[in-house]
């Protein structure tokens, strides 16, 4: 047989579409030809998979070598296509039987000597074998480097085979002995409760707590605003700690976005992402983007926090392209030729500095900024940008006194007790939390009494609120109501939840 017929996967984003990798030997001078839209990557494929087959034994071809990667209007990056291509050579040209590979789907990256090395997003595109099960009924196990196969039986319904190079995958087609065949892979994860820094550790600061424990009970975005070393990156760092613990699928959906970048760890399963970009990173750094689109940080804290420190720092280009996400929870990113589309569902922290030397308002310490550069500093957060923050906190100097007492606070378990409590509430209630309602379900769900209502007018009246301002607030205090067990919002959880609404400055 001179003609072999593989299936593989691509990626396209989250995608990972099915790539048919057809081999053929004709007659002719020897070359090595590869189609099918390769990239730089997948044509380097020729030296490592024939190096591989002769360090493996193997006989390389001197034939015509024809490689199509069809469909052919998608883009092929990566090594993950070498295991394939070498498996369609041999099958090819006679060394070993081919019908058998029907039943598999291959990826893997060779190194010189036929060992397989990891590749990314194999979790992607375990996942989309399964899913492609309902169309075509068709029951494919999948062949892959054994330094990817945890990420993938994440995919419990998927049968995978691991391997550790190309001469295992062949003995695999080549002999009935079951000791000598691939064996399907059981995962290993640890299952272990996760690890945070405890809030603890965090002396003083009840305010700033409290407004956190609102925040991870309802899912909303919040800036801490106060003078330098009052604890504000403390803070953000101890509150992963007390949001709700991930389901099966909120995991698995932050697993498959880090196996995309390769970043994936078993140990980490379950564990809400914190990504803390630096004020360098580039819009593309943080919402993604490159020749082939590939996930930032805004996806890759995908189901847990994403920590924006010294927020006024950042390009106010780069800061605006969070917009979008905060509201959708995804973000598009759009080529010429093709989309990318990516999951964002990130609870925001932020934190700044008042001013530019960072102590306007501070009692220690006076502030030695101008009026003008104070509001030049505040002005580089945009508007529409603040006003999807949900809790805005001023966070204050600790007393002297207070920092040379012991830790007495509560622990981030006491605290997250509470929070999983309100949590289940919103889910019994709306069956998702209380930052993802819309409209219709805000005038649903989050209808005040009617003295919360008249002390939510006059604040609007007031503060010269936008419609967005008016529903995050009612949202805010949906949660409060909830925090505190009372199915009706009254007026003290409106007062508690307009005191979180401190702007910069006048919207």
């Amino acid at each position: 047989m001179s003609l072999a017929i593989l299936k593989s996967r691509g990626l396209a984003g989250m995608q990972a579409p099915q790539v048919t990798v057809e081999v053929h030997l004709a007659n002719g001078l020897p070359s090595f030809t590869i189609v099918g839209l390769p990239e730089t990557e997948v044509k380097e494929s020729k030296d490592r998979v024939r190096a591989a087959l002769q360090n493996a034994r193997f006989e390389f071809p001197s034939r015509r070598i024809t490689v199509n990667l069809a469909p052919a209007d998608l883009p092929k990056e990566s090594g993950r296509f070498d295991l394939p291509i070498a498996l369609g050579i041999l099958a090819a040209s006679g060394q070993m039987p081919g019908e058998q590979l029907d039943d598999y789907e291959f990826a893997g990256e060779l190194s010189l000597s036929g060992e397989l090395r990891p590749i990314r997003g194999a979790l992607a595109m375990t996942y989309a074998m399964h899913q492609s099960h309902n169309t075509d009924q068709r029951q494919r196990s999948f062949i892959l480097p054994r330094a990817n196969a945890d990420e993938a039986a994440l995919v419990s319904a998927a049968a995978i085979y691991p391997a550790d190079s190309l001469l295992q995958v062949c003995t695999h087609f080549a002999t009935s002995d079951a000791d000598a065949r691939l064996t399907r892979h059981q995962p290993t994860l640890v299952t272990a409760a996760p690890h945070y820094p405890d809030f603890a550790d965090v002396k003083g600061q009840l305010q700033a707590k409290r407004a956190l424990e609102v925040a991870a009970a309802g899912q909303h975005s919040v800036l801490l605003l106060g003078p330098p070393g009052t604890g504000k990156s403390m803070l953000a760092a101890r509150f992963p700690g007390i949001l709700p613990p991930m389901h099966d699928d909120e995991a698995l959906e932050a697993a498959a976005v880090a196996s995309l970048t390769g970043s994936f760890c078993a140990t980490r399963w379950k564990k809400r992402p914190y990504r803390s970009p630096h004020h360098t990173a580039s819009g593309v750094a943080l919402v993604g983007g490159g020749g082939t689109p590939r996930p930032g940080e805004i996806s890759l804290a995908h189901r847990g926090v994403l920590f924006l420190d010294e927020l006024p720092e950042f390009d106010r280009k780069v800061l605006e392209v969070l917009r979008e996400p905060l509201e959708s929870g995804r973000i598009t990113i759009s080529r010429a030729a093709r989309q990318a589309d990516f999951p964002a569902c990130f609870q925001l922290i932020a934190a700044m500095n008042p001013c530019p030397c960072g102590y306007f308002g501070a009692i220690q310490r006076q502030c030695r900024c101008t009026p003008d550069q104070i509001n030049r500093y505040q002005g580089k957060i945009s508007g529409p940008l603040l006003d999807r923050i949900d809790l805005q906190i001023q966070v204050g100097v600790i007393a002297h006194e207070e920092l040379l007492q012991a830790c007495t606070g509560e622990t981030s378990l006491q605290i997250a007790v509470r929070v999983e409590h309100a949590y289940q509430r919103q889910l019994s209630r709306q069956h998702k939390s209380n930052h993802l309602l819309s409209t219709a379900e805000i005038d649903l769900h989050c209808k005040p009494d009617d003295d919360a209502e008249a002390l939510l007018l006059a604040a609007m009246q007031r503060l010269n609120w936008s419609a967005r301002a008016y529903h995050r607030v009612l949202k805010v205090a949906r949660t409060i109501a909830d925090l505190a067990s009372e199915p009706v919002i009254g007026k003290a959880h409106i007062a508690e939840a307009i005191q979180y609404r401190r702007a910069l400055r006048e919207q």
